[in-house]
């Protein structure tokens, strides 16, 4: 029998993070991952816009890899397409939110930062989130339009402009924020840049961790948490294939390398058939 195969879907490299997650704690399965870069950033399109573009091209997808778990791993589609992906299909769909739950448990200050996109932080549900899990906490939101691009440069080998950064996240470092959630995928290939921008910070908290356990949850639901859980006999590629619908970055095989996720194959301009390297 085949490996139990996911799909992590995101609009850039993002979700990468997520993936790598995956993998620590379920090596056993079998990636695939699609990048729908031709429509990033997604905060910028409208709605309806992700929903279509989503539900499209993982449909697409999943007809040339079956898989057995969807992971939407991108903050800004989680809030809007999840519905939608659940009424087409029968696979369990994973989403993912920002991790204000955790945040608030780890937090002694009681005052929290919540790095997230300019669309995720004007969300309504986030405003429930904090409601309902931290309620009694100071929690300042800062959207950045260019983290996001800043974490995509990283393929390229170009590193964030630390002072950019710095002023970025002024609004946390004023605050005196003990607590920081990394409310979009991406933010978690930034975290070393955003250390040095806020070294007092104790806690940083991101979803992936959380994403993994409820792959793994579902699998078990299916009898399959033991296959997921054991490494493979041999060393195999972590990732079988890397699908873009923009250009795929002759450097993004190394990088998913370096990730520990390693690819067999990337292809550009996805559902095309240019492909631009593996590792």
């Amino acid at each position: 029998m085949a490996a139990p195969r996911v799909l992590v879907f995101d609009s850039g490299v993002g979700g990468l993070s997520v993936a790598a997650c995956i993998h620590q704690a379920l090596p056993g399965i079998e990636l695939i991952y699609l990048a729908d870069n031709a429509g990033f950033p997604y905060g910028d399109q409208p709605e309806q816009v992700v929903i279509e573009r989503c539900c499209s091209l993982i449909e697409a997808c999943l007809r040339q890899h079956p898989c057995d778990v969807i992971v939407v791993a991108c903050n800004t589609a989680s809030t809007v397409v999840l519905p939608h992906l659940r009424d087409m299909t029968d696979l369990p769909v994973v989403g993912v939110v920002p991790a204000v739950k955790p945040a608030a448990a780890s937090s002694v200050s009681r005052r929290i930062g919540l790095l997230a996109t300019p669309a995720t932080v004007q969300r309504p549900y986030l405003d429930e989130l904090i409601a309902e899990f931290a309620a009694d906490c100071e929690v300042v939101r800062v959207g950045h339009p260019g983290l996001v691009c800043w974490a995509e440069q990283l393929v390229q080998g170009d590193e964030p402009p630390q002072a950019e950064l710095n002023r970025a996240v002024a609004p946390l470092r004023k605050a005196g924020v003990d607590t920081v959630v990394l409310g979009c995928t991406h933010y978690p290939l930034l975290l070393p840049w955003l250390r040095r921008s806020l070294p007092d910070v104790i806690t940083w908290v991101d979803s992936g961790e959380a994403i993994a356990r409820r792959v793994g949850f579902l699998l078990d639901q299916c009898g399959r948490l033991a296959e997921a859980e054991t490494p493979h006999a041999d060393p195999v590629p972590v990732v079988a294939q890397a699908c873009f619908t923009g250009a795929a970055s002759p450097d993004v095989a190394f990088f998913m390398l370096e990730m520990g996720i390693a690819v067999a194959q990337v292809r550009g301009y996805w559902p095309g058939v240019t492909a631009v390297g593996s590792v």
